[in-house]
């Protein structure tokens, strides 16, 4: 493992001397590559240099501990402190994933359970724009259509980082881990008698794909346009403005209603679309690679349940983690990280542990 970090201090070094160097900036995409490696490769060579500063201590102070047995208790110290340094390297040493700096469009869909699963994607969205506001992330909404009742039927929201996002704290990192279904426990606003309804909303995330990473063929694409439809009232276009666009060659299919032209609408709805032919790329890829590459918390089956929102009990839990947590308000305005940290800990130990095997 040691010999590998050495190799990645060489490069960061030269990375450093290559980012000094004023005409590298005149190739803005090849600088910015350079900065993004540079900045993986931070936190492992300034880990890796306290793990051998606190070598060096452990030596100076067994030195001393031979003429000084107080000085015992500080070897003891360094040990300690050492190990952890150890287990901290081998978790930045985790290959990552190539995705996790990207921006993400994120798809709600109600689920059985009529109106109440609506309202309930509408509260889920609302937990997403919150966190995604604590965090200073930008939101878009790309695409909606609303219930009756003032719920989602379906949403997709674009999410962005402000800027260059730090090593493991980009959109995709963080918010991969939240496709799937999510189920709800609550006695919902239509029911008269108190009874506690069990409902679920399914959520998708997939990194938002540049157009040069998927190449997509005017002759596989079939572009229906049809009149948008809503909740009633003028909110309802009375042109047919809306843009359903599907990709023939894998049936995958993307539409747009929100906009007010066909043309921002077929825009919006590309953007979508190229979104999931990158991760279905990326799904195929993985399941050629190999079983013990995938992670165990982030499944391809998009419909798992993973989480379950108890109302009555101020609970949420996440089933892939075992994370349980009684502050479901709190989560539900968006202070989801801790949630979200039980997967990306869990995950990193499952790839560690993968590493370790092979």
């Amino acid at each position: 493992m040691f010999e590998a970090v050495e190799e990645l201090l060489v490069e960061h070094a030269d990375l450093e001397k290559r980012l000094a160097d004023p005409s590298v900036h005149a190739d803005q995409a090849n600088a910015r590559k350079l900065a993004k490696r540079y900045a993986e490769l931070t936190p492992i060579t300034r880990v890796y240099r306290q793990w051998r500063q606190a070598g060096e201590d452990i030596e100076a102070a067994r030195e001393l501990a031979a003429e000084e047995p107080e000085f015992l208790a500080e070897v003891k110290d360094g040990e300690q402190r050492r190990e952890g340094l150890t287990e901290e390297l081998r978790l930045l040493l985790v290959p990552r994933d190539p995705s996790d700096e990207k921006d993400v469009i994120l798809e709600i869909k109600a689920g059985e359970g009529g109106e109440e699963s609506a309202l309930f994607a509408g509260d889920l969205l609302r937990m997403y724009l919150r966190f995604a506001e604590r965090i200073g992330w930008k939101t878009e909404i790309i695409d909606a259509n609303e219930s009756d009742l003032g719920g989602y039927k379906d949403v997709s929201v674009a999410v962005k980082t402000k800027g260059n996002a730090e090593p493991g704290q980009g959109v995709w990192a963080r918010l991969k881990y939240e496709g799937g279904v999510h189920r709800v426990q609550r006695v919902p606003a239509t029911e008269s008698q108190g009874r506690i309804h069990t409902s679920a909303a399914g959520v998708l995330v997939t990194p938002e794909a540049e157009e040069v990473e998927v190449e997509i063929l005017a002759n596989d694409l079939r572009i229906d346009v049809y009149r948008s439809s809503g909740p009633g009232g003028q909110s309802v276009n009375t042109t047919d403005s809306a843009v359903r666009i599907t990709h023939l060659p894998t049936g995958i299919v993307a539409s747009c209603q929100n906009e007010k032209s066909q043309l921002q609408n077929k825009e919006q709805a590309m953007r979508i679309l190229r979104s999931r032919l990158l991760a279905a790329a990326q799904e195929e890829a993985e399941r050629e690679a190999s079983d013990a590459r995938r992670s165990q918390v982030r499944t391809v089956d998009r419909s798992e349940r993973i989480r379950t929102y108890n109302y009555p009990e101020n609970r949420i839990s996440d089933h892939r983690t075992g994370f349980k947590s009684y502050n479901l308000d709190q989560v539900l305005d968006g202070e989801l990280n801790a949630v979200i940290q039980s997967c990306v800990d869990a995950d990193a130990a499952a790839k560690l542990a993968s590493a370790q095997q092979n």
